[in-house]
């Protein structure tokens, strides 16, 4: 039996509610004022709340407010005469389940009651997660149990301590950052700083000023000397992000410091020492590069002293329970929503996608979800919304079948064919995406999530001529 209860001081609308609602799946109890209405849930505990938002005394969005400290899972259904966006944003604010104006829509009052006692009943359940309150939920961790993320912890103790530089390889989102930080952390240079550069987010010719620094007059615009990264990061951990962005000019100079610790700021002849950890992190293949020439192999192999190879979402999904549990946690205490409701179904259904954008993808999804949430129920319709909407094609005004040749000889691509279809694959997605965003390669590159210089690159290896104004791709 559902269990209503019906908060106005019009007794009018409660004989309303009380006829309207008076099959046997039903009990309806009432209240005139807000103070009533508390007593009656912490008596009753019913599962749907109907309240007005102007009554005399504790207004609604008081009473509201008080329901949802001591009863944060009980939906609440706003009565209001004047549905202003004003009213109707402070009672979604304060975790109003939704709002429905006088005079009474019935179809629409009898829909969003049916849909409020549904989420009541999932609220009910036990949540697919269990939040542990006494961790702090909102620094970052490495998540995980499974046996192929306990591997890259082992790696992590073994060489914390040795001081060697290290190459972080994974797909992007998979935490490469973390595990860097990590690093740190437990290293001998734990008391000093840790910063963080993205190669592929910086402009060639301002990562080259951002690393190594500059003096005054070095170039137009520079109106005082700057310390670079290597001289802020001095006696602790220099974190290389997308490093294979890097240019070859700037790849000469950073390896000149891992060889001799030294280095120039622009516009000096001062040569100065750098005692700096590197690591470094990619989700290309730096021996694919390398053959390229679009990356050297002597800074390869100075980078590579220990490689630690993150595997992604997909190849450890028994993580994936206990990263929403802290995903869950951390954005409901950003969010400043008193609980998250998930069903054990919802985690299983998660559970089961292959999460194409790792880590970074679940948790963006799941913010969205809290946020859209209604009655804090993360529902089953959202997050299907959310997965299709995370894998949306890319949009074109070009149909595009991609054909993948195989070469003739198998033999002849042994260890290389994989390497040979990712190459067709990738050339037709550049394709598509350029005739998407007209030619503009600024855009072409923000929707595929790398760097003009990746995207400049991949044009010249492939072969692809872009005719912005024209609004034409070639080939």
């Amino acid at each position: 039996m559902n269990k209503i209860l019906i908060v106005d001081d019009d007794e009018s609308v409660r004989f309303s509610f009380n006829k309207l609602f008076s099959e046997p799946d039903f009990k309806i109890s009432a209240a005139r004022n807000g103070l009533e209405a508390l007593k009656k849930i912490a008596e009753e505990l019913p599962d749907l709340v109907i309240l007005d938002i102007e009554m005399p005394g504790m207004s609604g969005i008081e009473t509201l407010q008080e329901i949802k400290k001591v009863a944060p899972r009980i939906p609440v259904l706003m009565i209001t005469a004047y549905g202003s966006s004003e009213r109707v944003i402070t009672a979604l604010k304060y975790g109003a389940f939704e709002y429905i104006e006088k005079p009474f829509d019935i179809p629409r009052l009898t829909t969003l009651v049916e849909e409020a006692l549904k989420m009541s009943t999932l609220a009910k359940r036990e949540m697919g997660v269990k939040p542990d309150d006494t961790r702090n939920w909102n620094d970052n961790y490495l998540i995980g149990s499974s046996p192929e993320i306990k591997e890259v912890y082992k790696l992590i103790g073994k060489v914390a301590t040795s001081d060697v530089n290290i190459l972080i390889m994974g797909e992007s989102g998979t935490g490469k950052e973390l595990v860097a930080r990590a690093i740190h952390k437990y290293s001998d240079r734990s008391d000093k700083l840790f910063l963080a550069v993205n190669c592929a987010a910086i402009p060639d010719n301002l990562l080259e000023s951002e690393l190594f620094g500059y003096e005054k007059g070095a170039f137009t615009g520079a109106t005082r000397r700057k310390p670079g990264k290597f001289e802020q990061a001095n006696e602790g951990t220099l974190f290389l992000d997308e490093i294979s962005d890097m240019s070859l000019t700037i790849q000469a100079k950073l390896l000149r410091v891992l060889q001799e610790g030294t280095f120039e700021r622009l516009g000096s002849n001062e040569t100065l020492k750098s005692d700096v950890r590197i690591i470094a992190a990619t989700n290309r293949n730096l021996e694919q590069a390398i053959s390229q020439k679009a990356f050297r192999e002597d800074l390869y192999y100075r980078l590579k002293v220990i490689t630690i190879t993150l595997p992604p979402l997909r190849t450890r999904k028994t993580d994936i329970p206990e990263l929403i549990d802290f995903f869950l946690n951390k954005y409901r205490l950003q969010l400043k929503k008193s609980a998250i409701t998930i069903t054990p179904e919802i985690v299983q259904k998660m559970s089961e996608y292959n999460w194409p954008g790792n880590i970074r993808e679940l948790e963006n999804v799941l913010k969205r979800a809290i946020l859209l949430s209604r009655n804090n129920v993360i529902s089953e319709d959202i997050v299907q919304k959310e997965l299709l909407n995370a894998n949306r094609q890319i949009p074109s005004d070009k149909s595009y079948q991609i054909s993948i040749p195989l070469p003739a000889q198998l033999k002849d691509f042994e260890g290389k064919l994989y390497e040979h279809i990712i190459a067709f694959v990738e050339k037709d997605l550049i394709i598509a995406s350029l005739h998407a965003m007209e030619g503009n390669q600024v855009k072409t590159a923000k929707l595929l999530g790398i760097s003009r210089v990746m995207l400049h690159d991949r044009l010249e290896k492939y072969g692809i001529s872009t005719k912005a104004n024209k609004k034409k791709i070639e080939e």
